[in-house]
């Protein structure tokens, strides 16, 4: 699929063919929603850091717990480092959703930006082959120094600001090999937030934003209910992700995708609705009035019969995201 996209593109725009092109220099790690692979460039990218931003109830655990379990199925032999800050992971809901939990390690719960330093030092000296470092979340972390003096004392964010700015400094290069680094961050609302600029802004100063390669921000659009027996239940949310930073790929691309309670990401659903929105349904073999009974035909389904059907749609997905991305591209030659 790959091979075919790339011939095609090579004929079309030899110029700035690059900027919509999977990217074969890069592993990835599948974050559980197709349509959000292609707006990362290709999935959470290995060896790099990433970070997932969003306020409460947006899905940014569930996020990590979909990026661990893809990396288990990719990795088989590797481990998830899982740090927890908080109290946010829930292990019977993970194993539910699919996470072969002898294959994480939770390690002790960190709760200074210098217990962090000291645990990624120790990991990525003695790293020998893939892991994915998690972080949930960044937020919760305290430091030291604050723990030790009054509640009423000041100035404890820009000592975090300088800690953190010196821990991505010594280790954004030093992961490049092994180790890839997902941050959970939450956002906070902006002082002197009126005027210009975002009105919410996540915490931790400016450092995570400069050495992190992605950027994912998630905001919720809705919650999703159906009654049954005369009782009405919502039983998901509806979330758009959006990009706000990428160097693997082109920024500013958007997924929406569902959250299923007691499922995770709804991958299906989330496909047929961008076929449809990008008028491609009959790429997949689909019609407009068949979306429905199509996504009941899903349900249904054996392992290996629904592993199929979502290769089919993924890689109808694949291909018109693509041509959709050269379409915008400059047509004339630079040099």
């Amino acid at each position: 699929m790959i091979d075919w996209i790339m011939e095609r593109i090579k004929l079309e725009r030899p110029g700035g063919s690059y900027f919509a092109a999977p990217k074969t220099n890069i592993q990835f790690i599948p974050s559980g929603c197709k349509t959000l692979d292609l707006a990362l460039g290709g999935g959470w990218a290995e060896g790099h850091i990433c970070n997932v931003i969003g306020d409460s109830s947006t899905g940014k655990t569930l996020l990590c717990i979909e990026a661990a379990a893809n990396f288990i199925n990719k990795y088989m032999k590797s481990r998830v480092k899982w740090r927890q800050t908080g109290e946010a992971f829930d292990e019977n809901y993970a194993q539910a959703i699919g996470v072969d939990l002898s294959k994480v390690d939770f390690g002790d719960p960190l709760e200074t930006i210098e217990d962090l330093f000291e645990d990624l030092e120790n990991i990525i000296t003695k790293a020998t082959k893939p892991i994915l470092y998690i972080v949930d979340s960044l937020d919760s972390l305290s430091d030291r120094a604050e723990m030790e003096r009054g509640i009423d004392a000041g100035s404890y964010g820009i000592e975090k600001h300088r800690k953190l700015s010196r821990l991505f400094r010594q280790f954004a290069g030093r992961m490049s090999e092994f180790v890839t680094l997902l941050i959970v961050s939450q956002v906070r609302a902006r002082i002197g937030g009126f005027g210009h600029g975002p009105a919410m802004t996540p915490t931790g100063g400016f450092a995570l934003k400069f050495y992190t390669a992605q950027r994912v921000m998630l905001a919720q659009t809705g919650t999703i209910s159906k009654t049954i027996s005369g009782i009405k239940r919502p039983y998901g949310i509806r979330i758009r992700a959006k990009v706000i930073k990428n160097k693997i790929g082109l920024a500013f691309r958007e997924s929406e995708f569902r959250i299923l309670f007691g499922y995770g990401i709804d991958d299906a659903e989330a496909c047929v609705s961008w076929l449809a929105e990008a008028k491609a349904l009959k790429d997949a073999g689909l019609s407009a009035n068949g979306v429905k009974e199509y996504l009941k035909f899903l349900d249904g389904l054996g392992n290996m019969e629904y592993d199929k059907e979502i290769a089919v749609l993924q890689k109808a997905v694949t291909k018109r995201w693509y041509e959709v991305e050269r379409s915008f591209l400059p047509t004339r030659r630079k040099y």
